[in-house]
């Protein structure tokens, strides 16, 4: 919803502006423009990026009209679940939880959970590091390397369509300065032409460079910027697992464990320490 009360204020501020000064909507409505630089840019945007990246940037894009999934809620939800596995696992030992994390659909404690259940992408990343933890072949130490590299490659990929619509707004004042020199090109040849005319038409072609800026500065530009953001709060919810679950293998209790999980989460979507141990004493008594 921000991203569209964004536009509307951005195309009130400019172009009710520019009709505050004087100046002629309809002289701004070039749709031809909009055809060369929108064209030229989703052109070099297709030459510019593999399948893959122009499949997940397609998928990104409805994600931005979003608002976020990670609140208060979800993260209490996720150190309940990750409390409950780790105090079953001090209680009952590792191997205990080996029917749970082979399948967590099917499990009463993931089951407790349903908001978290449903993000495949974590209860993914939970379940392998439990099974590596109930392997019992690997220290601390190469699991936490093993969880860095895996985290730096989800960031990588995660960035991959915030990247290319940066370079695609990147490329768009320079279409649109294309869009004004073939403007200008048919300007020249069309010297013949009374004064007035030639007028218009020199308007016509500047209105590619306006809105070549104006599209890469006040609409796909900003996107770049609020998918990066987007990513940056995915990456919360696998740094919560990765801290809790590595405090538990150091031997801290499942209390203290999910304590340190919820201080790496930001400070607006970060429960308080009374808030998340009375949400825990609700998941028992269920």
């Amino acid at each position: 919803m921000l991203v569209i009360i964004g536009y509307v204020v951005v195309c009130v501020g400019v172009f009710g502006g520019y009709a505050m000064s004087g100046g002629h909507l309809a002289a701004l409505f070039q749709p031809l423009e909009l055809v060369m630089i929108g064209g030229g840019a989703v052109g070099a945007f297709m030459v510019g990026n593999t399948p893959k990246a122009l499949k997940a940037t397609v998928a990104a894009l409805p994600t931005v009209l979003k608002g976020s999934p990670y609140t208060k809620d979800l993260y209490m939800e996720l150190m309940s679940l990750l409390f409950d596995v780790l105090s079953k696992v001090r209680k009952e030992g590792l191997m205990s939880i080996e029917g749970d994390i082979e399948n967590p659909e099917q499990s009463p404690v993931f089951s407790k959970y349903p908001s978290v259940l449903a993000d495949h992408h974590i209860v993914e990343f939970m379940t392998d590091y439990l099974r590596l933890m109930v392997s019992g072949n690997m220290d601390a130490m190469q699991i936490e390397n093993l969880m860095d590299m895996e985290l730096e490659t989800h960031h990588h990929e995660g960035a991959v369509p915030a990247h290319a619509i940066a370079k695609l707004g990147d490329g768009m004042p320079a279409f649109g300065i294309v869009a004004a020199v073939m403007g200008v090109v048919h300007t020249m040849e069309s010297v013949g032409m009374p004064p007035a005319e030639l007028g218009i038409l020199i308007a016509h072609a500047l209105v590619g460079t306006f809105l070549g800026i104006l599209l890469a500065y006040g609409f796909v530009g900003p996107l770049s910027g609020l998918l990066e953001q987007k990513l940056d709060e995915s990456s919360k919810m696998f740094q919560c697992v990765k801290v809790t679950l590595l405090a538990s293998l150091n031997g801290y209790a499942p209390a203290l464990a999910v304590e340190f999980g919820r201080k790496v989460l930001y400070s607006t979507e970060r429960p308080t320490f009374a808030e998340l141990e009375d949400h825990i004493k609700k998941s028992k008594s269920k």
